[in-house]
């Protein structure tokens, strides 16, 4: 099929990668600048030992990487992330309970199902799936948003300034060591509170992002079922 999508070479590699769940794959991208079709690389899979599924499943999340939402950032770290998949069909009331059933698996979370209006939402606190219908299908957003993330980070920045702050303060007016405890055990806390949260929330984002990769591989999986 002449009109048959072809996958680049990087998004070869991605999509094996994805399939693999973080395989050795980079050799396996081929030199054909022409690229390779879905069944190309499904035989490409079957060589290592990745099961077709797995395929469609990753090319469909790179197929749909357009949709990756921004990430909101506050003073540079990451505090919410999220994704837009256009569906080319509306799911049924099957399909969606099966979502949910992975929505719940995925995240770890029981969350709460509610419909209104035609849109139908999966929430647990900041996480939230939503159904919505469009003119030729469904959007399913994904998103979420670390709650106290702000709230540590201007902390930290509070405590930070403050303390070191207080230390000038003393040093210059020569209270002694003494008067110091106290400021610089503030800006300790502080820093650390800086430090933790640059740490662990990039993290946390990619983590939340790789499982929203997944569910769009199952939501793609599930449209490629037959349909009753």
């Amino acid at each position: 099929m002449t009109d048959e999508r072809k996958y680049q070479e990087e998004e070869v590699k991605e999509i094996l990668f994805l399939a693999a769940n973080r395989a050795e794959v980079g050799r396996l991208a081929g030199s054909d600048k022409r690229g390779l079709t879905l069944s190309e690389l499904q035989d490409v899979g079957l060589e290592v030992g990745i099961e077709p599924g797995r395929i469609t499943e990753a090319a469909f999340a790179v197929d749909t990487r357009r949709e990756v939402l921004p990430r909101g950032a506050f003073l540079g770290v990451p505090t919410s992330v999220g994704r837009v998949v256009d569906l080319p069909r509306a799911l049924s009331d099957r399909e969606w309970e099966v979502l949910v059933g992975e929505l719940r698996e995925t995240f770890g979370a029981r969350g709460k199902v509610t419909s209104h209006g035609g849109i139908r939402e999966w929430t647990n606190g900041n996480l939230h799936a939503f159904l919505e219908p469009t003119a030729t299908g469904d959007r399913l957003r994904l998103g979420t948003r670390k709650g106290n993330a702000m709230a540590l980070i201007t902390m930290g920045t509070l405590g930070l300034v403050i303390g070191l702050s207080l230390v000038t303060l003393f040093v210059f007016e020569e209270l002694g060591r003494a008067a110091l405890v106290l400021p610089v055990l503030m800006a300790a806390v502080g820093g650390g509170t800086l430090v933790a949260n640059a740490i662990r929330l990039p993290r946390w984002a990619r983590k939340r992002e790789e499982q929203m990769e997944y569910i769009a591989g199952r939501v793609g999986a599930l449209l490629r079922e037959p349909h009753a």
